[in-house]
């Protein structure tokens, strides 16, 4: 029994790869890999899904040092931290939407078990913002 919750937890942290799915199209876009180094999280972009994208792109709209870096291999997602009271969510971050280089605050919550990713990037606070659902593929 403990090895099944231990297992049910570990699915419910937003360490794992994913598969983007845009919010206003729906569609799939790419593939991120969070990962945890030194005790924040951090995301890169693995894959590009859509096929409109070309597979060399580079983000040149980003305006800090991402700018002219291959979006395949990407860092967007760096500085996450677990809340320091609801165990459920992790902040304290910023997430890069490499479409327009604009860097928002960012707030994850896994869902359905760990098997969804609510994923909102904000200016200032979460009620102004927007989200995302991200599907784990592992």
């Amino acid at each position: 029994m403990l090895l099944a919750s231990a297992g049910a937890w570990a699915q419910a942290t937003p360490v794992g790869l994913w598969k983007t799915i845009d919010d206003a199209t729906k569609k799939e876009k790419s593939f991120v890999r969070i990962a945890e180094a030194g005790g924040v999280l951090v995301g890169r972009i693995e894959k590009l899904l859509d096929a409109a994208d070309k597979a060399d792109a580079v983000c040149d709209e980003c305006t800090d040092e991402r700018r002219g870096q291959p979006v395949v291999g990407l860092t967007i997602l760096r500085g996450v931290r677990p809340h320091a009271e609801d165990k459920t969510v992790w902040e304290g971050g910023d997430i890069l939407d490499p479409a327009n280089g604009k860097v928002y605050k960012v707030r994850l919550k896994p869902v359905q078990g760990g098997k969804a990713l609510e994923v909102r990037g904000y200016i200032g606070v979460p009620m102004f913002g927007r989200s995302q659902t991200w599907v784990r593929v592992e």
